[in-house]
């Protein structure tokens, strides 16, 4: 517990000698002189003031001591149950002190804490503040993709989703912190109002350790909603594994590292239904799957519709792209695009990159008359600038 100065001094005596004359004579005289100065009383200031009410449970604490030391604080709910806790430093101003609990405060509930400090005059002062923590008209606690413990390849961003509108994107931003085992120079940025990613400015490094702590409970969101918990997500960028499908050259090419491990033919989405462009993120696997065109809006039984059974699918966008075996097209595959969007391989070949794959890994696609990428995780198309603008705390 820090202590501050006290002011102590004491009487002060000064003595005074002097001899002259001569032979047998003599003289000599003596002075005193005593000075004593007061003790003060020590003065004790506490946050917040008593009465407050509509405070974070997470707010600081305070006690400001002056001419004393701080001797002890209690804290107290209003049943009088003890609240556990200890003293320390505030730090930006080593001057006070802040009250910490051992677990935090909760929401909706009347605290009183009492703090005692001593002076050089060796006497008790107290002083204490009753303070009533806010109720949130509503709490909520974000998801977050990654999940914990969960690898992933090197274009995985970090995903938060609120189930409700974050009002103070600021207060929530400040409160999201990122670090990774290799340092990166990644950046928020907000979709929405109940969405907000992490990337780097290029793909994670890969066989990295990332961690985030969303600290948000006591948090004001905004409109009256409040953080309900602290989260932490830890999660692991696993091989780098970036591939580029060129619609152009009807040819993709697999990459393990820096390394081109496969150049297989390939068929992309036909001029009617162009693949689209851009760094595509792989979000699922799966071994067997049915291709339904009423899934983005085409309805089965219409011109264009299909509802067709594929293997080795992986999902690489919310619009229906996914790169799969295709047998029914390995005459054009390496040759022209007559897919409904997808990356058309052979079995052989498909069920190798099934293999291959995890989420996370990249997809580049190229030379589609096509527009880019804008679902689903596109964040790698958004020019960094652009993301770094998308951040309330630029």
């Amino acid at each position: 517990m820090r202590r501050t100065a006290a002011l102590v001094t004491a009487g002060a005596l000064v003595l005074l000698a002097g001899c002259q004359g001569d032979g047998g004579g003599g003289g000599g005289g003596t002075a005193a002189a005593e000075t004593t100065v007061e003790a003060v009383p020590a003065s004790v200031t506490v946050t917040p003031a008593d009465g407050s009410t509509g405070i974070s449970p997470v707010a600081p604490v305070e006690i400001s001591v002056t001419d004393g030391e701080l001797q002890e604080v209690a804290v107290a709910a209003a049943d009088g149950t003890a609240v556990p806790g200890s003293v320390a430093d505030a730090p930006e101003d080593p001057a006070t002190d802040v009250w910490s609990p051992d677990t935090p405060l909760a929401y909706g509930t009347t605290y009183t804490l009492t703090a005692t400090a001593e002076g050089a005059d060796e006497e008790a002062v107290e002083a204490s503040t009753t303070f009533t923590t806010v109720t949130p008209a509503s709490v909520t606690t974000p998801s977050v993709g990654p999940l914990d413990g969960q690898t992933v390849g090197v274009g995985m961003p970090i995903r938060v989703y609120f189930d409700q509108p974050v009002a103070d994107r600021a207060a929530v931003e400040s409160r999201l912190r990122v670090t990774s085992s290799t340092p990166t120079d990644g950046t928020w940025n907000w979709f929405s109002d109940t969405e907000v990613h992490f990337r780097p400015s290029q793909y994670w490094p890969e066989n990295i350790d990332v961690t985030l702590d969303a600290d948000l409970y006591g948090v004001d969101l905004g409109a009256g909603v409040w953080g309900e918990k602290d989260r932490t997500v830890a999660f692991r960028i696993g091989e780098r594994h970036v591939s580029v499908a060129d619609a152009s050259t009807h040819t993709m090419q697999v990459y393990d590292g820096d390394q081109l491990v496969q150049t297989w033919p390939m068929s992309a989405g036909s001029p009617d239904n162009p693949s689209y462009n851009g760094a595509h993120v792989v979000t699922e696997l799966n071994r067997d799957r049915v291709m339904d065109s009423s899934t983005y809006g085409v309805p089965v039984d219409s011109p264009g519709g299909y509802r067709t059974p594929v293997q080795f699918a992986v999902r690489i966008s919310d619009s229906g792209e996914f790169v799969h075996a295709a047998p029914w097209s390995v005459a054009q595959q390496g040759r022209e695009n007559v897919s409904h969007g997808c990356i058309n391989l052979s079995t052989e070949n498909a069920r190798w990159f099934f293999d291959f794959s995890q989420p996370g890994d990249v997809v580049e696609i190229r030379g589609s008359s096509a527009g880019t990428l804008r679902s689903n995780v596109y964040d790698w198309t958004i020019p960094w600038e652009e993301w770094q603008a998308g951040s309330a705390l630029k």
